[in-house]
């Protein structure tokens, strides 16, 4: 199947590597990723070393960890089976992992930062390119730079309504809308929530969700209904993460649900909205049915992992 990943083992050469290895941070709206640099797909990225990387006392600390690598690369190093739809061998790939280790379709906070980091870092020259993920290609439109901030516009793709379901949230039971965008979500509009009253949802706890609807496991957004401003709150509650500060394609779907309980049409209604999530604002876009999704993107520092610490992993 296109894109499925194969389980990749320490191969000796990357056990005996022999320098350190360069690591860039960054965060989109404070959802934050741990960068590696690995355009020729050499590192052997297991589940046990993202899980520890990935850790804020064990390792560096983020809710992901961001490849990059070339797509043709990847293919050849056994990561992807084959090419994802419209991504060609030369693109840039994010291999993207939850926190946990599990591999995620997609992530718009992610892509925005892969955007800006492959910029910064003198990988690529051109302000507008394709960033090949899971969910297939992801045109970006990178409006300004520099070593620490960035603002990017990411082409998101298809919005598909999956139909009605039902969350409980802190022992709550919710309505929502399943929508997939590459990945799925279940997004919860609740109308007689405020923005302060969202903030005080406890989701300490995993929410509840309908399995066989998905059966893979999915986002979770709570939402407050659209304002006269155009504007919504929201948190989300991330598979294989916990709640996050932010997440990109959490907020095109609670966009989408927003929109339309409105009463507009995901496939033939167009509209934007102005998402306001803990750790920042970005602006989403719908016309009809393909979404857009702007917003800014922090590059905080880098530095190296030391060889030994990684081949102990």
């Amino acid at each position: 199947m296109s894109g499925q990943i194969r389980d990749e083992r320490p191969r000796p050469a990357d056990i005996e590597f022999g320098s350190d290895i360069e690591f860039g941070k960054g965060h989109g709206t404070q959802n934050d990723f741990v960068v590696l640099p690995d355009p020729d797909a050499e590192l052997a990225i297991t589940p046990e070393r993202v899980a520890v990387l990935c850790d804020r006392r064990q390792g560096i600390g983020g809710d992901g960890l961001l490849r990059v690598a070339r797509a043709g690369a990847l293919v050849r190093a056994g990561a992807l089976d084959a090419l994802p739809p419209r991504v060609d061998s030369g693109d840039w790939f994010m291999d993207y992992r939850n926190a946990d280790g599990s591999i995620a379709e997609m992530c718009g906070n992610g892509v925005r930062v892969f955007a800006h980091y492959v910029l910064a870092a003198g990988l690529q020259r051109e302000t507008e390119f394709v960033v090949g993920t899971r969910s297939g290609a992801r045109p970006v439109v990178v409006h300004s730079y520099d070593e620490v901030h960035g603002e990017v516009t990411v082409t998101m793709g298809p919005v598909l309504a999956l139909g009605e379901s039902r969350a409980t949230i802190a022992g709550r039971d919710v309505a929502g809308i399943g929508i997939d965008v590459g990945n799925p979500h279940l997004a919860c509009v609740d109308p007689a929530l405020t923005a302060e009253s969202l903030a005080e949802v406890d989701l300490s706890t995993a929410p509840g969700f309908d399995p066989e609807l998905f059966p893979h496991g999915v986002n979770v957004e709570l939402l407050t209904a659209m304002g006269d401003d155009g504007g919504i709150d929201m948190r989300v509650f991330e598979r294989g993460v916990g709640e996050t500060r932010s997440c990109g394609t959490g907020t095109v779907a609670a966009a989408a649900a927003a929109l339309t309980r409105s009463g507009m049409s995901l496939a033939e209604g167009s509209g934007q909205v102005r998402v306001r999530i803990p750790g920042g604002r970005v602006t989403v876009g719908i016309e009809r049915g393909q979404a857009w999704l702007r917003g800014p993107s922090v590059l905080v520092g880098s530095g190296h992992l030391a060889a030994q610490w990684w081949a102990g992993v």
